[in-house]
């Protein structure tokens, strides 16, 4: 029988440690990889090797396993037996390292073998199996010996384990730009150095050597080391220009920026930086010091680029050196910073139209291709203006998507960006229905600027790769005829001197030009070059060609509704609505690639505009390509008001709601040819909901709901598989199926989403109907927020359903000027940037805005849309306005009164002085009156001391006669009426006493028509005898007061502190005044005396 008892302590102790020594220690590697740095992670434990597993597996963990056994740094952390199954048991299971334990058994695991798992889990690892690389021995870091950091020893690599792309990986992580060669170095025999036993199979895009393919080298022999030669710099970058797409070039080399110093450099070099920058095409190189001086550095070097490549390290370049400039060899250039835009399969300049979305190129549908657009694409590739965008079988067909994009522009843009943009329910075309353009080519050496087309502004001509100004003192209209001729612009309509405030301040290219009309361009022409005249002189030209006519769509919501206005002569103006109808609205849609009209609107529907009614009596026929073609009235002659400007709605009015929610939630639905429509939601993703929500101001986000809770519409259903990415800032800009009113299936594929952001809230009434109703102005769709009132804050303006702000680049104190005139607010204080009043929320609409300050809306300055990520609402703009509202033109109906400012209001110094001087003559006109009313008493209680008509004042308004006082107190200002058949008396409570017997009369529709101002008369009986007669409107004589009185009855009004005395002349008549005294009726027998009548009419005056 066996003694049961306790072991001690130390007795265990000393147990346990003698099975740990029999076990031996845990160990680690990594077995079935390309060499000792990569494979199956496998665990010996127990003298037994066994495999980890882990379903989460992270780079961290990986982190420790390549520390632990000295690879380097962890390169991939890979799960699901990346190097095959291994066998034996399960050790470690579900290990959480955070990266610094020294053994990975010292990570978190749930225990040694304490889940089995199948061995198609084993986890693998990658590590980099080097710490640094180098280059040595070379003339520059850039070239050299290459050589890999093990553990602390530096190891040659041999030059059979390296080719061209490993060669270029190795470049690009030292920085020292594209690899030029890969060289035998010397025998390696001759040394004795630790050489790298693997060997590289790199793809060529791998940011790291270590991220390369390895495999490990079976013999240790090596003929010749590897040498590297890099191009020598590692960047590139534009210095010290007025935008991020002009400057001075600047490399990077060996961690140094220089300037580049090229004696060479030239425009294809130019070209091929500006579109690896992405920055468009090189426009021109500028000469002398156009861009300032670097910081010292320069690398001298000579680039040859032979034909356009995608990226400027892949042109030959001769080894830099790092030494002195000589000045103006400096390399510089001016893009054109509008990227995205190509011809392909022509020429240069002629060719099928590609757009670039991401990184993906794409040609465009004829279809949706106008010659506006094309003339911008044009401008922007630096190929001059449109010639034709007629397809052409020169033109071989492309290859790659089609994209449904439809650019609606001006023409003046300078990309092709800048263009409003609509892609939603556009149709797609054949590859063979693909748009092109031919433009005029880079050789065009004239322009119009400053205007509203290229047809019409300042006259400049490109020079010594410079453009230049054109002055001259007898510029004519046979100068103006060889402009227009030479830029097939038609025929010149004027020819003028720019104003001072448009003068240009460049060099000068021509002066005196002297043509006679026919020339087929300006440099044929009598001219003098003065190129280095001084600036700013008043001779600058301008011309008006007759293809300067353009229309637009003013005071709506968007471009396809509003009043129509057309530009003719320089000068905008309207359209009268005599005779407007659907069959001339159709001509507006069509020629604004609007679609077809849905409502023809006259009476100023959209506001009343202002200057030139240009057309009138328009007739239409429908079929005509320009609304300048339809039979009229000629040019400015109407009969016409501003009330009576027409306007129009086409069928491409767009529009997006959520109904029967909130403004941020609800069905959606999409106002297109006149009706509202939902959106069918198959295919719809979060990305294109997040679109939607975006587009209404809503937030960055928002989810589809399932249960229909907004209910069904009614309407058509639009759009259906609608798909939006990343760059849309607008719904509009999203791919979908074609327009159909019957685009889903059933009612249950609406679509009904609730949107994660709030609109802000607004003043109640102010934005009721707008900005989403097609009446608004201009002014409803601009607000500023943020501020202690409404004339100061944040810049925000309605766009394409929903606000957003402006970026304060270029936002200066005329930009500011329009938007104070525009909201009412009198002028602009101060142009702040930097949101001074806080960030906005939602899309930035604008950039670069650069307004004359003389616009009345903000939509009329030139701007840039913002469709990068150049901007955040860190750079909203805001503004200061003084308050105070100028007078301008008429506002439109649909302008609502601005509330009066809360919190601070300004006012301006003739305000105070206006308000200082009313106050002083409200002081004196009391003082006045209080004389008066004392004189008054003082007659009152005098009564028979004296006889008030005795020296009294007689006026005719024929002669203004006026006799001296004499003394005595008298009733001033006695005036008397021109004759009238009929007689008016105020009703009050003495004249309907027992002294008031005659009737009152209305007063005639034409007193004030005749000359009658305030003025009165007083009822007297009426003499038949006088009846038909004409009568000299004189009183009495003074004089015959105290001998003969003539008895008067009347009434005196106290106008403005004066007694007013009126007598009636009810019928005209031709004789003296002896006669008009004998004849008139005696007015004794009424039975007042002279004093009673004086009583009378003061008491009637006290009334007054």
């Amino acid at each position: 029988m066996v003694t049961k008892g306790h072991l001690s302590a130390p007795v265990l102790w000393l147990i346990f440690l003698s099975i740990q020594v029999s076990l031996g220690t845990d160990e680690l590697r990594l077995s079935n990889g390309t060499g000792p740095c990569s494979g199956r992670v496998e665990v010996k434990h127990e003298e037994q090797w066994g495999t980890v597993c882990d379903g989460d597996w992270t780079i961290k963990d990986a982190e420790v396993v390549c520390k632990q056994l000295q690879c380097g740094f962890a390169v991939k952390a890979l799960n699901r037996a990346p190097f095959g199954e291994g066998t034996g048991p399960t050790w470690l299971y579900r290990v959480d390292c955070h990266g610094d334990e020294p053994a990975l058994w010292n990570c978190t695991h749930t225990g040694w073998g304490a889940f089995t798992c199948p061995h198609y889990f084993d986890i693998g690892v990658i590590c980099s199996g080097f710490s640094d690389l180098r280059l040595t021995g070379g003339d520059t870091s850039c070239s050299g010996h290459l050589k890999v950091k093990k553990e602390e020893i530096w190891a040659t690599v041999c030059f059979s384990h390296i080719d061209f792309k490993t060669a270029s990986v190795i470049c690009n992580e030292l920085e020292c730009g594209q690899a030029v060669d890969t060289l035998r170095g010397t025998h390696f025999g001759d040394r004795h150095e630790l050489m790298w036993q693997e060997e590289f199979h790199c793809v060529g895009d791998e940011t790291h050597l270590a991220d390369c393919p390895r495999k490990i080298h079976q013999t240790n022999t090596c003929s010749h080391d590897a040498i590297v030669v890099c191009s020598g710099y590692g960047g590139y970058r534009l210095a010290n220009g007025s935008t991020t797409c002009s400057g001075r070039v600047e490399l990077l080399h060996g961690g140094t920026w220089g300037t580049l110093c090229d004696y060479l450099w030239d425009l294809p070099a130019a070209n091929i930086l500006c579109q690896q920058l992405d920055c468009g095409v090189a426009l021109l190189i500028p000469s002398g010091q156009s861009f300032g001086e670097g910081n010292g550095s320069v690398w001298n070097g000579t680039f040859s680029c032979q034909k356009n490549g995608s990226l400027l390290r892949d042109c030959p370049v001769r080894a830099l050196s790092q030494d002195e400039c000589p000045a103006g060899k400096e390399a510089r250039v001016e893009c054109s910073g509008c990227p995205g835009g190509r011809l392909v399969n022509g020429t240069t300049c002629s060719g099928i139209v590609e757009i670039r979305h991401g990184d993906t190129w794409g040609r465009l549908c004829h279809s949706h291709w106008n010659f506006q657009a094309a003339s911008v694409l044009c401008h922007q590739l630096n190929c001059g203006y449109a010639k034709s965008i007629q397809m052409e079988g020169g033109f071989v067909d492309g290859n790659g998507p089609i994209w449904r994009d439809a650019f609606h522009c001006e023409g003046t843009e300078s990309c092709l960006w800048d263009c409003a943009q609509v892609t939603l329910g556009n149709p797609t075309c054949l590859a063979k229905e693909a748009a092109t353009v031919t433009c005029s080519g880079p050789a065009e050496s004239l322009r119009l600027s400053g205007g509203e087309s290229r047809c019409d502004g300042r006259v400049e001509i490109f020079l010594h790769s410079v453009w230049s100004r054109v002055l001259d003192d007898n510029w004519d209209i046979k100068d103006a005829h060889v402009v227009c001729r030479q830029l097939q612009c038609g025929t010149a309509e004027k020819a003028y001197y720019l104003p001072k405030s448009e003068r240009g301040m460049g060099l000068v290219g021509l002066r005196s030009v002297q043509c006679s009309g026919n020339e087929t361009q300006l440099m044929l022409c009598n001219t003098s070059h003065q190129e280095t005249a001084p600036t700013g002189v008043s001779e600058d030209v301008g011309v008006i060609c007759s293809g300067s006519r353009l229309m637009k769509l003013a005071n709506g919501t968007n471009r396809c509704a509003g009043r129509v206005e057309l530009y003719h002569h320089g000068t905008w103006g309207t359209i009268c609505d005599d005779n407007w109808d659907l069959s001339d609205a159709n001509v507006v849609c069509k020629q604004l690639g609007c679609g077809h009209a849905i409502e023809a609107f006259v009476s100023a529907y959209y506001g009343e505009g202002s200057g030139q009614i240009w057309l009138d009596e328009v007739n239409c026929t429908g079929d005509e390509s320009d609304l300048w073609a339809c039979p009229s009235r000629p040019w400015g002659q109407h009969n016409c008001q501003h009330k009576e400007d027409a306007g129009v709605l086409c069928s491409d009015f767009l529009a997006l709601r959520l109904v029967n929610g909130n403004d941020c939630a609800g069905r959606v639905e999409v106002f297109y040819n006149g009706t509202w429509g939902s959106v069918c939601s198959n295919s719809m993703s979060q990305r294109t909901t997040a679109t939607i929500c975006k587009h209404l101001g809503c937030g960055d986000g928002g989810g589809i709901e399932m249960d229909f809770k907004y209910g069904r519409g009614s309407g058509p259903t639009w759009l259906d598989h609608i798909e939006c990415t990343e760059q849309h800032s607008s719904l509009w800009q999203c791919q979908s199926d074609p327009w159909h009113p019957q685009s889903c299936n059933n009612r249950a594929e609406e679509t009904h989403i609730t949107c994660a952001g709030r609109k802000k809230a607004t003043s109640p009434a102010a934005f009721a109907e707008c900005p989403n109703s097609t009446s608004c102005s201009d002014r409803e769709k601009l607000r500023v927020m943020g501020g202690e009132d409404e004339c100061s804050g944040r810049v925000e303006m309605w766009h394409q359903g929903s606000w957003g702000t402006i970026c304060d680049d270029a936002w200066d104190t005329a930009d500011a000027n329009v938007v104070c005139r525009q909201l009412g607010c009198g002028s602009a204080v101060s142009a702040l940037s930097e949101a001074a009043f806080g960030e906005g929320t939602g899309p930035i609409w604008l950039e670069k805005v650069h307004c004359k300050g003389t616009e009345l809306s903000l939509w009329d300055c030139p701007a840039k849309p913002l469709f990068g990520r150049s901007c955040d609402h860190k750079e909203d703009a805001a503004v200061n306005c003084s308050g105070v509202t100028e007078t301008t033109a008429s506002p439109t109906r649909a302008d609502r009164p601005r509330r009066p400012a809360t919190g601070s209001t300004r006012f301006s110094v003739p305000v105070i002085l206006c308000i200082i001087l009313g106050t002083l003559l409200c002081l004196v006109l009391a003082v006045l009156a209080g004389q008066i009313r004392h004189a008054r008493a003082q007659q009152r209680g005098s009564k028979l001391s004296y006889d008030p008509f005795s020296e009294a004042v007689y006026e005719e308004i024929d002669y203004n006669l006026m006799r001296e006082k004499q003394g005595v107190t008298f009733l001033s200002g006695l005036y008397v009426s021109k004759p009238k058949k009929q007689f008016y008396r105020e009703d009050s409570d003495e004249e309907n006493g027992p002294r008031a017997t005659q009737e009152t009369s209305p007063l005639p529709e034409n007193a004030l028509e005749d000359g009658y101002d305030d003025v009165t008369d007083a009822p007297g009986p009426r003499d038949a005898s006088l009846s038909g007669k004409n009568e000299q409107e004189i009183i009495g004589i003074p004089g015959e007061s105290n001998t003969k009185k003539d008895s008067w009855t009347g009434e005196a009004r106290r106008a403005h502190g004066t007694e007013i005395l009126l007598v009636p002349d009810w019928t005209p008549r031709n004789r003296t005044y002896e006669a008009e005294r004998s004849s008139s009726p005696a007015l004794e027998d009424t039975g007042y005396d002279d004093i009673e009548e004086l009583g009378t009419v003061l008491e009637t005056a006290e009334l007054y």
